[in-house]
C-alpha cells in the first residue's frame, strides 16, 4: 500500500469536516440532513466543488427499491458527475472502484491502491461523500472502506473502521479556523541537477505555520509525474520555528540517509527555496536531532544559515 499520503496532521480531519459542513449548509435545497425523502425515492449524491474544499449535494430520483440494485446505482452516480452540475467526483479519477460486499448493516466498499494516493483532505472528503450517500439506503447504517483488499488506515496506521453519517458533524462554530494557501514548492527532475517549481493549493489549520506546511508538502513529494522527490518521505520533522526571519528546522537522523539520485545540494535548496517563496523568512538553519555540526552527504556542512539559491532553479514548471 502506498504510504506516501499518510503523513498529515490529524487536525486536517477536523478542517475538512468544517468545510464539509459549510458546503452542506450552502447547497441544500428544501430539506436538511442526508436522509432520502420517504416515498419519493430521492437521494442526495455527494460530489466535491471545483476547488475541492467542500461537498456538493445533488438530488437524484430513482424507481429502484431493491437494495443491491440501489447500491450499484448510487455508486454509479457517485462515479459520474451530471453534466449540468458545477462539481467534480469526490474520488480521484485514478481510483478504480472494484465492488462491494454487504454484511448486516455494514456496506464494504473496495477500491484499488490508488485510493491511498489521494491527498489527505480529498480522501477525507471522499470518505464523507461515500458515507453520506450510501447510508441513505435503508438497511445500511455504516460503510467500511478497503483499498487493495486491506482496510483503510488513518494517519496513525490504524484501521479507520466503520463510518456512519453521524461521524460527519452538522454544526461546528469556528468555520474560520482553516485556510487555503497557495504554495510554490521546488522539486527536481530525473536528472536531479536542477529545481523546478510546482504550484499547489493546500488546506491547513491557521494555527499551523506556513513553514511547517511547506516542509510537510515537500516530504510528501511532487504531484506532477514529470517531477521527482528531493526528500526521503520517511524523514521526520521534529520541530520548526521562525525567529527574526530565520526558519529553524530540526529533522531526525533519517534526514542524513537521503539516497535519492540527486545532486548533493538539491535536497537542501529544495527546502530553502520553497520556504523563501512563502513567507518573510530570509534564511534557513537545518539541524539533525538538534545538532548543526553535521555534514549532509559528507559534502554539505549544516552549520550555516542557508539563503535562496537561484542558480539551481531550472526555469518554468515541468
Amino acid at each position: 500500500m502506498n504510504t506516501k499520503k499518510k503523513k498529515r496532521d490529524c487536525l486536517l480531519l477536523l478542517a475538512v469536516l468544517v468545510l464539509l459542513v459549510a458546503g452542506i449548509v450552502g447547497c441544500q435545497k428544501t430539506r436538511t440532513g442526508t436522509e432520502h425523502v420517504d416515498g419519493e425515492n430521492i437521494y442526495q449524491i455527494y460530489y466535491m466543488n471545483p476547488s475541492a474544499t467542500r461537498l456538493v449535494a445533488h438530488d437524484y430520483q430513482t424507481e429502484t427499491t431493491d437494495q443491491d440494485f440501489l447500491i450499484q446505482e448510487l455508486m454509479e452516480q457517485l462515479l459520474h458527475v451530471p453534466a449540468d452540475l458545477d462539481a467534480q467526483m469526490a474520488l480521484s479519477d485514478k481510483v478504480i472502484y472494484q465492488g462491494y460486499k454487504k454484511e448486516d448493516v455494514v456496506l464494504y466498499l473496495y477500491f484499488d491502491n490508488n485510493y491511498t494516493s489521494m491527498k489527505s483532505y480529498r480522501e477525507i472528503l471522499c470518505r464523507a461523500a461515500l458515507t453520506k450517500t450510501m447510508t441513505q439506503i435503508d438497511g445500511i447504517d455504516y460503510i467500511n472502506i478497503y483499498t487493495g483488499d486491506q482496510p483503510l488506515l488513518d494517519a496513525n496506521n490504524m484501521p479507520v473502521g466503520m463510518l456512519s453519517d453521524s461521524d460527519f458533524v452538522d454544526s461546528i462554530t469556528d468555520i474560520n479556523a482553516y485556510e487555503k494557501t497557495e504554495l510554490t514548492l521546488y522539486f527536481t527532475d530525473a536528472d536531479g541537477e536542477k529545481l523546478y517549481p510546482e504550484r499547489r493549493s493546500v488546506m491547513h489549520n491557521i494555527n499551523t505555520s506556513v513553514e511547517k506546511v511547506v516542509v510537510e508538502a515537500l516530504l510528501e513529494g511532487p504531484e506532477s509525474e514529470n517531477l521527482c522527490p528531493t526528500l526521503d518521505p520517511q524523514t521526520k520533522l521534529l520541530n520548526i520555528s521562525v525567529n527574526e526571519n530565520v526558519c529553524y528546522l530540526n529533522f531526525d537522523s533519517s534526514f542524513l540517509n537521503n539516497v535519492l539520485n540527486v545532486q548533493d545540494y538539491i535536497p537542501i535548496y529544495s527546502i530553502v527555496d520553497s520556504l523563501l517563496e512563502q513567507s518573510s523568512v530570509s534564511r534557513v538553519q537545518i539541524t539533525v536531532d538538534g545538532n548543526q555540526n553535521v555534514v549532509f552527504r559528507d559534502k554539505v556542512p549544516l552549520n550555516t544559515l542557508f539563503e535562496r539559491n537561484l542558480d539551481l532553479i531550472g526555469g518554468s514548471d515541468h
